[in-house]
């Protein structure tokens, strides 16, 4: 190998073999707080001025966040003049809490107090690094001097909030990288501002536990968090907050299997914008809970809207397979999935039940504002399912099952021969084209059902129904006459003696259109010719009669051209 992965120390558990996390269930939706226009922003390579930050805020309480952490005003001029821009223009609801993040530094945290002035709800969120790898490395400091730049931050806070009586204040603490700190460690600094804050089960303090750098798999995570909530002091007057990244890729898992473990909050994201590889996505969090039956309480049903808001204000890409909101989540290519969909759609549109449940949909795309037509797309690999899917819902054709492979061929061949995927109006055109379009041999002119004729002129009492129709066959007019016992049948009968090639009937479908008294009816006739080959018709026309007769003659015209 070209690298060597010897030089990666393996991270030691916690040992905890009676955690009971894995026997959990979550039933309730955590306490919500986005980071997306401090911690998201910050990691943007061109970070949102302040009209892109004013609409995502905006949007973010349209999604119904109650905690939103709006940055760092202590660091910049535009985070100082961005919040007051909040407050000043009255932005901010009177349920929203207005999150504001500060090192534990006190010029820092004199400047964020002076940002908040006039804001009614305020969570002052304070941190400091507690790592070993910082302590050792960045600095040089140890356990007792970190905690001492921790317990002075809480004091100096609870102090100067005295000068802020108009404001409703709450108080997080973080021991930045917790992942990378000693549990024993962690838990006596949290206990330390605890003792500066008094929290009580009335006014609690968020611990706020964040996996600054993921180091671990998300089971790990989970012991850290259960050992956690079981051993520091005064469970009842703390809301352990959880505040995942994705350097591994689990960062939604791991949180999930946090909130198993006991976390009550969970900071993250909308598609887990942030530092390196990200956030906890909360969208995907939030939609996993909802697939569940749980209650997310944050709405995500116009995600088209959040997507296009998101990229406009970050600059940032949706890749079309991200979880709930990517442009191909709901869509299926494979011809398996595709008819699995199908059948799931139409047992959905009869049985009656209170549950959704469609093969490889695990949620119903219309819940998030998007459209059915997009779920199944057409190409190569498509099915023969598929195909009929998409006329019967965007165009509302309803193939029999045993036209299926004859059209899904016809298909199946231009995708091959293209090598591109079909849109579903690609799709429609080649099926008006094949079926539709009377391009001859054969059209109808004109016609007209007896439906009274003198049965002793028939010689069949069952031949009571007549036709006299005019067909153009190769620009000839041809006058003939029939009777059977329908009109198909009478038309059959017309036919004989003709150029017209023998066919046997084989199968009769018909429906509306679409509803409504100006509704069209669709009629399908499967013949097969004198060697046995099947082919169908398809007619349209506002009589049933008429779409019954173009239907026939569609098959014919298209024997003809295979012949």
């Amino acid at each position: 190998m070209s690298y060597d992965y010897r030089k990666y120390k393996p991270f030691s558990p916690v040992s905890l073999p009676d955690r009971t996390w894995p026997d959990k269930v979550i039933k309730t939706a955590p306490q919500w707080c986005s980071v997306d226009l401090r911690d998201g922003n910050q990691a943007l390579p061109i970070p949102m001025n302040v009209d892109e930050k004013l609409e995502l805020f905006e949007l973010l309480l349209q999604i119904g966040f109650k905690e939103i952490e709006i940055g760092f005003p202590s660091a910049s001029q535009t985070e100082f003049d961005y919040l007051r821009t909040l407050i000043e223009r009255n932005m901010i609801p009177d349920d929203v809490t207005i999150q504001l993040l500060t090192q534990s530094r006190e010029h820092l945290i004199r400047r964020s107090f002076e940002a908040i002035k006039g804001c009614k709800n305020v969570n002052m969120h304070f941190y400091n690094s507690t790592s070993t790898l910082q302590r050792d490395v960045v600095f040089r400091k140890g356990r007792k001097e970190i905690i001492d730049i921790a317990v002075e931050g809480a004091r100096l806070i609870k102090e100067i909030a005295k000068e802020h009586p108009e404001t409703n204040l709450h108080y997080e603490y973080s021991p930045e990288s917790f992942t990378g700190t000693e549990m024993d460690f962690a838990k006596e600094i949290c206990e330390s501002v605890m003792d500066v804050m008094e929290p009580t089960p009335e006014n609690k303090l968020i611990l706020n536990l964040p996996a600054t750098v993921e180091m671990h798999t998300a089971n790990v995570h989970a012991d850290q968090i259960e050992w956690f909530c079981r051993n520091i002091k005064n469970r009842d007057c703390v809301s352990i907050s959880l505040h995942a990244h994705n350097d591994r890729g689990t960062a939604v898992a791991a949180s999930e299997l946090g909130i198993m473990a006991g976390a009550d909050r969970v900071e993250g994201t909308l598609f887990g914008n942030g530092e390196r590889t990200g956030n906890t996505d909360l969208m995907n969090l939030a939609m996993n809970l909802y697939s569940q039956g749980v209650d997310p309480k944050l709405d995500f049903s116009i995600m088209d809207k959040i997507v296009g808001i998101y990229q406009r204000c970050t600059r940032m890409d949706v890749h079309p397979r991200h979880p709930y909101a990517g442009e191909l989540v709901y869509t299926a290519f494979s011809g398996s999935h595709q008819d699995a969909i199908k059948k799931g759609m139409d047992r959905n549109k009869t049985k009656n039940s209170d549950y959704w449940e469609i093969p490889y949909l695990p949620i119903d795309p219309s819940d998030l504002g998007r459209e059915y037509e997009a779920i199944i797309r057409i190409n190569s690999q498509s099915g023969k399912g598929g195909v009929a899917f998409i006329l019967e819902a965007q165009f509302g054709y309803k193939l029999p099952k045993s036209m299926h492979p004859e059209f899904s061929a016809i298909i199946q061949k231009i995708t091959d021969d293209t090598g591109k995927e079909l849109k579903g109006h690609d799709i429609y055109e080649v099926f008006s084209r094949e079926y539709l379009e009377e391009s001859g041999p054969y059209s109808l002119v004109q016609y007209e059902i007896n439906a009274k004729l003198d049965v002793k002129k028939s010689g069949n009492n069952k031949h009571n129904v007549g036709i006299s129709c005019t067909l153009d066959y190769h620009g000839e007019t041809m006058d003939l006459e029939g009777h059977g016992n329908g009109p198909i049948d009478a038309f059959f009968h017309a036919l004989q003696g003709t150029k017209a090639p023998e066919v046997n009937f084989l199968s009769y479908n018909e429906h509306a259109l679409s509803e409504g008294a100006d509704s069209q009816a669709v009629c399908y006739i499967g013949v097969s010719d004198d060697k046995g080959q099947s082919f169908f018709g398809v007619g349209v026309d506002s009589s049933i009669n008429a779409a019954s007769l173009k239907a026939l003659l569609s098959a014919m015209n298209r024997i003809e051209k295979c012949s």
